[in-house]
């Protein structure tokens, strides 16, 4: 029974990062795509007002997944560190050169400079999702088998593919949504349609793959497409399109605060989808929960270490993101840091 809870908080602390680290990747996928230095001026602007404030606390929730990973199932962190190592390593580093890159973009002075640190910061921010996705459909495919030394196997295959290709897509899909907020909020009217056509695009892209997708796990991991179609999977799945039907109608309209909900949504629920479509299993069809799990007294106490975790760290996160919305944390003026340096 603790297992299952736990492995419950795994899942929903995946579906967390997905849908906060998601929206700071697809940030950075509309750098990367954004043109060239006058043309890609204002959108960058916006990309490095709005991120600013919360793009290092997202990442939270990876560290959550991490720990929950290895303390309540460490045969489960074995394996699949062990069999793919290599693109878990990938965006890993990806993590480190997109935070650099972000970090000394905007204080860096010649333009040499802020193009070189902005170019890894959007290179990163696309191969990065792109890794962890291949890594999630390197386990729903079932290739990933405890025992196993890396393999390419384990992750260059057609359900891998398909899940980079997604996490691609949702994360500029979700970046484009809250980039619509944000032109509404730092008054650029010109970015609001921008995002907007962008965010429509993004969702088109993603039902697409999520089409081909279905196609091809029916072919190459069969257990994840019929929980995909049955019980608790199939219904997040009617869930996840109901929110993008949705979303898309908000976007079609003023987009306001309801459409980072919906989208949130579509992605929130596609990847509870997934976790429910594996059931029993942590790795189709070798590696159950139960299996996976650790000792009973270390699943309890994790219970109880990460209950009193989000207690701490939920409303806090959810305080820094008030705070962002509300427009509590601008940058200082230069005008203002005067005054404050003459009140001195």
């Amino acid at each position: 029974m603790t297992a299952d809870l736990i492995a419950v908080v795994l899942l929903l602390a995946v579906a967390a990062y997905a849908c906060a680290g998601g929206t700071d990747y697809g940030a950075g996928f509309w750098d990367l795509t954004a043109g060239g230095a006058e043309r890609g001026k204002r959108p960058r602007w916006l990309i490095d007002h709005a991120m600013a404030p919360v793009w290092e606390v997202n990442n939270v929730w990876l560290i959550f997944v991490l720990v929950i990973m290895w303390t309540g199932f460490p045969t489960f962190f074995q394996t699949v560190f062990s069999a793919m190592w290599l693109p878990l390593a990938l965006a890993a580093m990806g993590l480190v050169l997109r935070g650099a890159g972000f970090a000394f973009r905007k204080p860096s002075r010649r333009l040499v400079d802020r193009r070189l640190y902005g170019a890894v910061f959007a290179v990163a921010s696309v191969v990065t999702p792109f890794f962890l996705g291949a890594a999630v459909g390197g386990v729903a495919s079932g290739r990933v088998v405890q025992g196993t030394g890396a393999s390419a196997d384990a992750w260059a295959n057609p359900t891998s593919l398909m899940f980079g290709l997604v996490a691609i897509a949702t994360t500029a899909f979700l970046g484009a949504v809250f980039l619509t907020g944000d032109a509404r909020r730092f008054d650029a009217p010109d970015l609001v349609g921008y995002f907007r056509g962008r965010a429509l695009a993004g969702l088109a892209v993603v039902t697409g793959l999520a089409v081909i997708t279905g196609f091809v796990t029916h072919e190459d991991s069969p257990h994840v497409w019929h929980g995909l179609t049955h019980g608790l999977g199939l219904f997040f799945v009617l869930v996840a399109g109901a929110a993008a039907l949705v979303t898309a109608l908000l976007l079609l309209r003023t987009p306001g605060t309801w459409v980072r909900c919906t989208a949130v949504g579509v992605v929130a629920s596609a990847v509870v989808a997934w976790g429910m479509a594996q059931r029993p299993y942590l790795v189709p069809t070798s590696l159950t929960v139960a299996d996976a799990a650790g000792s009973p007294a270390t699943l309890t106490w994790l219970a109880i270490v990460t209950l009193v975790a989000l207690l701490l760290v939920v409303p806090a996160v959810v305080l820094l993101y008030w705070l962002d919305t509300h427009g509590e944390l601008q940058e200082l003026t230069d005008a203002e840091l005067g005054e404050g340096s003459g009140e001195g």
